[in-house]
């Protein structure tokens, strides 16, 4: 399907009758929203079951609907299988934008991971998705996003920007989590499945290129190769002096001229990035050690990440009145930190999802509740629910991610009820999440088809099933 077609189906008949009666959330109300069998793009058997299974264990049936609905998603309507010179490979669009993003593609494939091993062909399906990054990467380590074909022109919006255009690129805008979140989908897939064939040369190669730029963007000898400007009259869509950022110290932490929501950042060293850095590099010691066969490259790794994380810790933390030290969301180096947090992930709230810390530990309990409070500027609450958003589509816009976030990172099950009834009653009769939503009016929402929020919804519940299934077999109310 085309990005316009999908989008039509998810507005179909039953949801444009919904929306048109301003009801949200029963299930008689939410649509079966999977395209038919013969249009999926592909179908995993162990998927198939685990949806079944999980459903059962599920009262609400709303909420039932939409797992059905959203863990799937990523597989029925954004992957396309292929191969390329006898492997496996597979390109991966965020939804309703066909280029495939480093960071998105990962995110969408890995809820699928505990499956593969049972399953043979979602196992090639996520070896032929390490395989491409690791060739997108060798195209170029600064981009976030990438087209189908390696010839092809950037995206529409993007054809104009001041910065080394690269054939195949879709986007040039550079952020650390990006090369994070590649690592971290191989360590899974190699920990899931002890598969060891997608860590080839090709892909030991872009894993020294990884180690490299995070090495030059540290900017101990000068800002290094990469600069990008845009004209807009969005002031976070291009990047100040010259293409290369605010001044920053290089204090040892890696500069990130982008947030994971593909805003500029306002101070260059974005701490939620740098912490998930550490965490990425010593997966990549752990894989070049124990898979990839190489010595060196596990100890530049290694000794990276404790650079990194030595700089973080001194430099990323700032004091807040009446809390006491949290993490900051972005700083400078010299003595500026900017305290807010926003809805993508690595963000602060996403810290413990993503391994940078213990649920448990009191610094990230302190900065989870000042991003979940009104002393962050874009916590919103609002008579339809709330959450955090971000500057990249708004005031008062909450993402569904957030509260996602929020549930996966909580101990109380009286919260994660909230969250979970927040999730269900504004998916504006759809039956999917979306990239945001209005605080007070879920009917207007920012991207109908945004399949990372879709997977991640799913992640959540399967999660719910294995370690709380008493709380989706009662009542939500």
């Amino acid at each position: 399907m085309t990005s316009m077609s999908r989008r039509d189906w998810l507005k179909g008949a039953a949801a444009a009758a919904v929306l048109a009666q301003g009801r949200f959330g029963t299930a008689a109300e939410l649509p079966q929203g999977r395209p038919p069998a013969g249009e999926r793009h592909f179908t995993s058997a162990a998927v198939e079951a685990l949806i079944a299974r999980v459903q059962k264990g599920i009262a609400d049936p709303a909420l039932a609907t939409i797992f059905a609905n959203c863990l799937p998603n990523t597989l029925d309507t954004t992957v396309w299988p292929g191969s390329f010179e006898g492997k496996p490979d597979t390109y991966i669009v965020t939804g309703d934008i066909d280029a495939m993003w480093l960071r998105d593609s990962s995110a969408q494939l890995w809820p699928y991971l505990p499956l593969a091993r049972e399953d043979a062909r979602l196992r090639e399906l996520l070896e032929g998705a390490i395989r491409r990054q690791a060739r997108m990467i060798l195209l170029d380590p600064y981009a976030n996003a990438f087209m189908r074909d390696n010839s092809a022109a950037p995206l529409t919006w993007a054809v104009n920007d001041r910065t080394d255009h690269h054939p195949g690129v879709g986007e040039r805008k550079w952020e650390v989590d990006s090369l994070c979140y590649t690592i971290r989908l191989a360590h899974g897939y190699w920990r899931a499945t002890g598969d060891a064939r997608p860590f080839d040369a090709t892909w030991k190669e872009a894993a020294w290129s990884i180690v490299r730029t995070f090495r030059t963007q540290q900017r101990k000898e000068g800002p290094g190769p990469y600069f990008f400007q845009r004209a807009s009259e969005v002031p976070s869509d291009t990047v100040p002096l010259g293409g290369f950022g605010n001044p920053a110290r290089p204090v040892g932490m890696i500069f990130s001229m982008f947030r994971p929501s593909d805003d500029a950042c306002l101070y260059p060293l974005f701490v939620p990035a740098n912490l998930f850095a550490v965490v990425s590099l010593r997966q990549l010691a752990e894989l070049a050690e124990k898979v990839a066969g190489d010595a060196r490259l596990a100890a530049e790794a290694a000794l990276l990440a404790a650079e990194v994380e030595a700089a973080v810790r001194r430099y990323g933390k700032t004091d807040r009145e009446g809390t006491g030290s949290i993490w900051a969301y972005e700083v400078d180096g010299y003595g500026n930190q900017l305290a807010m947090d926003d809805a993508n992930a690595p963000g602060l709230l996403s810290l413990a999802y993503l391994g940078c810390c213990a649920v448990q530990d009191p610094l990230y309990q302190r900065t989870r509740a000042f991003a979940l409070g009104a002393a962050n500027p874009y916590f919103f609450k609002g008579r339809a629910a709330e959450g955090i958003g971000g500057p990249h589509v708004g005031l008062n816009q909450v993402w569904p991610m957030s509260i996602l976030m929020r549930a996966l990172t909580s101990t109380s099950e009286q919260e994660i009820r909230q969250c979970l009834r927040w999730l269900r009653d504004t998916t504006a009769g759809t039956g999917f999440m979306h990239e945001s939503f209005d605080k007070d009016n879920p009917a207007s929402f920012t991207r109908a088809w945004f399949a990372w929020a879709n997977t991640l919804f799913g992640e959540l519940i399967v999660r719910l099933a294995n370690e709380r299934p008493a709380l989706l077999a009662a009542p939500l109310g």
